[in-house]
């Protein structure tokens, strides 16, 4: 949409915004992301890379895939018949020589040397099959600068929606790729800093007519099942790639496509995350949900989608819970925990007090409770405790619908007691008037205290 020019100003951007991210605390948003989630885009993915390496694996003659899967597998199906046998032993070599290399030596990660042998006997005709260079040609042995686009104000003002859709996008990806390393190595990246680096990444893959760069969940985990678990790893692989185009781009233009598709395929089913998968599926059906949909939504769809709909779907199931959890019962006859005898209370209280705890969040999925208990208390009861010690946080659904109770238990001329309201809870009630509503000599920190004060009046 925007030709070459438009890209490497998106780009630049792009990083500029990225290093903003990580400059305002941004990154820290990823530490919300499901575990389902994050495990349902992680195989949907190793799906997705298992599956585009079947070509190459098996040396099949068909046209460049779909990037639709359904499609991409029609084709793999209906081009079956032109298997090339030499790439298909070439790739389960590969891949048995990444798996078994291990036992050979732990120093040498057995990827590479898949990748000496294949290129090996492609460089001494041993084999016929399609390569790096045959398919995409010669890798080019030097940096050339292209021309920076003149910047006006009409320009930046023109892609600041694309930047900001990079930045965003890159963002995701990138932290993503990070938890997805945190769960492989047992580490803790920093997301703030991860932002500031891809950020300026950017900013020099655009002086440099690159296009926008991220963390690669595919290239990560290649890199951490190889060893890589530092950020060393980065700068040399960085150093490698630079070294291979300067001055080993023919040799690596000889690596057969079969043998590098071997080693993704590993790459993939290690990434997969099978068993972590399959407890997820035996366990909640919430979590279920979220993990299926995610999975699904990045195989048939689009990665970026599968994310959007798995957060918004594990928000409204969190809330769900939540409101499951919450509840408001009454407290008659009940023995509770040690040292808390509400059945004792009960034959102290007069028989015109009820009492009630609200148990869990006020939040906006439990207002209808509180208008269950309007209709809920007994006629004789002029007199009502609310026990309020399991109440975690309120929001502004919640004291509007809990203010809108406690105006119905005025109107009905009843006496409303509050007690065991937290310190976050009760600086809600008195911004909203609450406290000014019920009076403040009729909020106590102790149940007991509340009690006494109902006998007292009695």
């Amino acid at each position: 949409n925007y030709g070459m020019d438009g890209l490497i100003i998106s780009t630049i951007m792009a990083g500029i915004m990225m290093i903003v991210f990580g400059l305002l605390r941004l990154g820290a948003v990823i530490k919300f992301v499901p575990y389902p989630l994050t495990v349902g885009f992680t195989s949907g993915i190793a799906l997705l890379i298992f599956v585009s390496q079947i070509k190459d694996f098996l040396g099949l003659t068909t046209a460049e895939l779909p990037a639709d899967f359904s499609s991409k597998m029609n084709v793999l199906l209906s081009a079956l018949h032109t298997v090339h046998w030499p790439a298909v032993l070439l790739g389960l070599g590969s891949v048995l020589v990444t798996i078994y290399w291990k036992k050979v030596s732990s120093k040498i990660p057995g990827s590479l040397i898949a990748l000496i042998i294949g290129a090996s006997l492609i460089a001494f005709g041993a084999v016929d099959v399609e390569t790096i260079g045959s398919k995409f040609g010669e890798i080019p042995n030097r940096i050339s600068l292209p021309g920076m686009p003149v910047l006006t104000w009409d320009l930046i003002v023109m892609h600041i929606g694309p930047a900001f859709t990079i930045a965003l996008l890159g963002s995701i990806e990138s932290l993503l790729s990070a938890v997805v390393a945190d769960g492989m190595i047992g580490g803790r990246h920093r997301s703030n800093t991860e932002l500031i680096a891809q950020g300026i990444a950017n900013i020099g893959s655009g002086l440099f007519g690159g296009i926008p760069a991220t963390g690669a969940i595919a290239r990560t985990a290649t890199n951490v099942k190889n060893g890589g678990r530092t950020p060393v790893a980065g700068i040399v692989h960085v150093i490698v790639l630079l070294i291979i185009m300067l001055f080993a781009g023919k040799w690596a233009g000889l690596i057969p496509l079969s043998v590098l598709a071997g080693i993704l395929m590993v790459v993939a089913y290690n990434m997969s995350e099978w068993r972590s998968f399959v407890s997820i599926l035996r366990g909640s059906r919430y979590d279920a949900l979220v993990l299926l949909t995610t999975f699904i939504l990045t195989v048939v769809v689009d990665l970026t989608v599968a994310i959007q709909v798995g957060m918004v779907l594990a928000a409204l199931l969190f809330m769900k819970r939540m409101s499951d959890v919450s509840e408001v019962k009454p407290l008659v006859g009940s023995l509770e925990e040690e040292h808390d005898d509400v059945a004792m209370v009960n034959l102290k209280l007069p028989a015109n007090c009820s009492v009630y705890e609200i148990t869990g969040p006020m939040f906006f999925g439990v207002a209808n409770k509180f208008k269950e208990l309007t209709h809920n208390i007994p006629d004789r009861s002029n007199i009502v405790i609310i026990r309020m010690r399991r109440v975690p946080m309120i929001d502004a659904t919640g004291l509007h619908n809990f203010k809108e109770m406690l105006h119905d238990f005025k109107h009905k001329h009843k006496q409303i007691l509050l007690s065991g309201v937290n310190d976050s809870v009760a600086s809600e009630l008195k911004r909203a008037g609450i406290y000014e509503l019920v009076g403040k000599e009729n909020i106590f920190a102790q149940f007991d205290d509340a009690v006494q004060k109902v006998i007292s009046q009695n």
